[in-house]
């Protein structure tokens, strides 16, 4: 094998996937849990149309994982599973048996068995797979939350190495940590006395509940727009696990739903949350999901009364704004395009953010308020369309508010 020939001239990577040789296609990885969702889906979530009654049964289970990559080694491999029920038997495996010198290396053959529901070890194996490994193939953003905050309900909150499992789950992501821990103590004491319940409640407050009352305004704020405008045919574009398209289903003034997204397991992740596979057929009917670019035309996207586009213009590079305009504006021209961002000037009433840091790590910038207007003033006069803007969440009479919004109207007299 010729590690360097394999690589040249394919330009300069970084991280684990693009070493000249990795152990992606060898090892039990994020790739694996990939796989459990996909080939297995129904049982994961506990599902069998034929037989039910099975899905509850504990059964006598065991699981073989012949390489598994682990970060922490035997302790952490036990100190992760046994808490769970499991039985461990574990083998480690040197670097090279013919070098006994370079010590063991961190690949692991694991049997784990337990008398559990299929569903029980399949989430098990989903959630912890990763976990050991210590790495993601795949970029962890709150989508990652949710699905740790779905799969670990009802084990996670009182196992010993919570806190270890959730910040190897979330990639180590100080933001994602603190939330997924203020959800855990939530959970952790769901019988308390009122007083302790009182307790928990305000420990989990200033993690959780600004930012969830904050998403809860801006929800409702780009609904209202949109209901204003009397819309039928919305578009969400980068619609995420599409918080905003449940909404929406809601409304019969809706007639025709379509969110687009770029990441297709984002999508797949909305697609399970909405239940389409479940929907009545005249529901189904009004909601689609495409996997598209908003930096490039796409007919798809063309004639449509309304389009949101729900904090992700920041997710841009600012290079690229110039494509976005053209392919919404000037291409796609919604009658109406209902644009959030975060503003900037009010980040440093929050702790650990401050003006000049932004408020996501895959922020590629955060606009002041006059910038965010002067961006869309010059995309109105450049394509025919008007503006208003308008706040979302408490406002300060120096800074704003956290959120600004931007409703931008075509012209009659550019139809």
């Amino acid at each position: 094998m010729d590690p360097v020939g394999m690589v040249r001239g394919k330009g300069q990577g970084e991280g684990l996937l693009d070493q000249y040789v990795n152990d992606r296609p060898y090892v039990a990885s994020s790739f694996l849990s990939v796989a459990i969702s996909q080939v297995y889906g129904s049982a994961l979530q506990g599902r069998c149309a034929d037989r039910p009654e099975l899905t509850a049964t504990l059964i006598p289970l065991e699981a073989r994982l012949d390489v598994l990559p682990v970060r922490g080694g035997e302790r952490f491999l036990r100190a992760v599973f046994e808490p769970l029920g499991y039985s461990v038997a574990a083998v480690r495996h040197p670097l090279d048996e013919r070098f006994p010198e370079w010590g063991e290396s961190p690949y692991f053959s694991v049997t784990i068995g337990k008398i559990t529901t299929l569903s029980d070890l399949l989430t098990h194996l989903y959630v912890l797979v990763p976990v050991f490994d210590n790495a993601k193939h795949y970029f962890v953003g709150e989508s990652e939350l949710e699905k740790l905050s779905t799969k670990g309900s009802g084990w996670l909150a009182n196992h010993p190495e919570r806190e270890e499992i959730t910040r190897r789950y979330l990639k180590h992501q100080p933001s994602l940590f603190r939330q997924a821990l203020a959800r855990l103590v939530q959970e952790e004491q769901p019988s308390a006395a009122e007083g302790d319940e009182q307790r928990s409640a305000d420990k989990a407050e200033e993690v959780l509940e600004k930012p969830l009352s904050l998403h809860e305004q801006r929800i409702g704020a780009v609904l209202a727009a949109i209901r204003a405008s009397g819309a039928k045919r919305v578009l969400d574009l980068g619609c995420g696990e599409g918080k905003l398209l449940r909404e929406l289903l809601k409304d019969k003034q809706f007639e025709e739903i379509v969110g687009m997204d770029v990441s297709i397991r984002t999508l797949e992740t909305a697609r399970d949350r909405l239940k389409l596979d479940r929907l009545p057929e005249r529901q189904a009917a009004r909601i689609k999901l495409i996997h598209g670019s908003l930096i490039y035309r796409d007919r798809r996207l063309e004639g449509f009364d309304v389009a949101a586009v729900v904090e992700v213009v920041e997710h841009l590079d600012p290079p690229r704004l110039s494509a976005f305009e053209r392919a919404v504006f000037a291409f796609a021209r919604p009658a109406a395009v209902v644009l959030t961002t975060p503003n900037r000037e009010y980040n440093v009433t929050w702790e650990n953010v401050g003006v000049a840091r932004l408020r996501h790590p895959d922020h590629r910038f955060e606009w002041t308020r006059q910038e965010f207007r002067d961006w869309a003033e010059g995309v109105t006069r450049r394509h025919g369309y008007g503006v208003r803007f308008l706040p979302i969440g408490p406002e300060d009479e120096v800074l704003g508010s956290p959120t600004q919004m931007a409703v931008i109207e075509r012209n009659l007299s550019s139809l």
